[in-house]
């Protein structure tokens, strides 16, 4: 399957990461290298580092940015492993980088990768097809209380309860293997006067996928480390489309950009704190109307910027 993929909010983190023709820049989520090109087309003595531990997305990517290769230093590794990837690169600092946190259109496009409740395909939902953790894995082991807890922490799933109950009564008779078990059990744990709307199951699905790839967990250590690699006046540019991504990356940010963290109480500043980065981006920005139009998976993204003091 040709992997398509339209990047959402393009021109606002271009333009958002401020870029210099002499300077290096990260994509830590290449994916089909939509932001990339766009960086690469800036760059003339620059370097721009492209990770993402989706072998086939960087396939992909190495077609697209084909023309600017000699200036492109491929990595299939995760984005939460930056600190050692530069150090292999010997980079000691980035002048920006960029993280879109989005499954790409690809992923949830391709039936095989069992992203999508969509089409049918073996679960699996591994954005590294090298790691041994799975939907399947997921979905036919973990115990009842863990897959409501994922559901409802992760998918904000008011009928995770139900769901996980169903699903462990379900396993008992014979393992679920395929996206439409899934998908048919999430919509059987709900009143029939719901069971004809087409997304129900997609709380559900994220909720599995982000537990499949443990992408709440890598966030918060990510983004501390892409806040290191930054040189003086360097950008920070991150794409969120959950909920508790954003809130991941807004405490951050508000951490470092914030001198004295001391308790309210505490008359004087005992934590010797300083801020690191100032905000760019006070407010997130989203999609404007017309890109929502065009690209209904843009619709929950935000973009935060800040840049290194």
């Amino acid at each position: 399957m040709e992997f398509n993929h339209i990047s959402v909010l393009k021109d606002e983190s271009i333009s958002g990461l401020n870029i210099h023709p002499d300077g290096v820049y990260v994509d830590c989520t290449t994916g089909g290298g939509g932001h990339s090109l766009e960086i690469a087309k800036r760059l003339t003595s620059g370097k721009l580092i492209c990770i993402d531990k989706d072998t086939d997305a960087l396939k992909k990517a190495k077609q697209v940015l084909k023309e600017h290769a000699k200036k492109i230093i491929f990595v299939n590794d995760n984005f939460a492993n930056l600190d050692d990837i530069l150090a292999e690169q010997k980079i000691d600092k980035v002048d920006g980088i960029l993280a879109d946190l989005g499954v790409s259109s690809y992923q949830l496009d391709e039936a095989s990768r069992g992203f999508s409740f969509m089409r049918n395909s073996r679960l699996d939902m591994r954005m590294d097809k090298a790691q041994s953790l799975d939907a399947y894995e997921v979905i036919n082991t973990y115990p009842e209380n863990q897959l409501a807890q994922i559901m409802f922490d992760y998918g904000e799933e008011r009928n995770a309860r139900q769901i996980a109950r169903k699903i462990v009564k379900r396993r008992e008779l014979k393992p679920i293997e395929t996206t439409f078990e899934l998908r048919d059990i999430i919509k059987d744990s709900y009143p029939p006067k719901f069971q004809n709307k087409t997304t129900l199951p997609n709380k559900a699905f994220q909720a599995i996928r982000i537990e499949v790839n443990n992408e709440l967990n890598d966030l918060p250590i990510a983004v501390e480390k892409m806040l290191s690699a930054l040189n003086k006046n360097g950008r920070l540019c991150i794409i969120t489309f959950h909920p508790l991504e954003d809130r991941i990356v807004k405490n951050k940010f508000k951490l470092h950009s914030t001198d004295c963290i001391c308790p309210p109480r505490i008359p004087k500043c005992v934590c010797n704190h300083h801020a690191d980065i100032k905000l760019i981006t006070r407010h997130p920005i989203v999609p404007t109307e017309s890109e929502q139009s065009a690209n209904s998976r843009s619709t929950s993204a935000k973009l935060r910027i800040a840049e290194k003091l």
